[in-house]
């Protein structure tokens, strides 16, 4: 599988919540429409790939997906939300600065290399 992939409520559980015991996963929950879904998704996927494994990104489109945005109480798009040990443990929205995205990338692969989360 690719370092991004993409994600529907079908099988969210499997490639999101099981594998990120793994591996931190981002997921990105945008839709086409979202003008700061289109700023934020080229660093989404230069980070990626840049962080070369280190975690994965999954991309759940928002108006196929309305449940996973429901459980996530998502109330804007996009909406990044990091996935480790099983559970969230951190998120923003709205498009950021590739300084921000690299900050909040390095806490999650922090908090992940730290052990399972409370």
């Amino acid at each position: 599988m690719s370092l991004a992939f993409d994600v529907t409520e079908a099988d969210f559980d499997e490639l999101v919540v099981a594998r990120s015991h793994e591996t931190p996963i981002l997921v990105d929950i945008s839709a086409d429409w979202c003008a700061p879904c289109r700023v934020l998704a080229p660093m989404l996927y230069t980070a990626v790939n840049g962080y070369a494994g280190k975690f994965l990104l999954a991309l759940v489109d928002a108006d196929e997906n309305m449940r996973i945005a429901g459980r996530h109480k998502v109330r804007g798009f996009p909406t990044v939300i990091a996935y480790s040990h099983g559970v969230e443990v951190d998120r923003f929205h709205s498009s950021q600065t590739m300084g921000f995205l690299t900050k909040f990338i390095d806490g999650v692969i922090a908090k992940h290399s730290q052990g399972k989360q409370p």
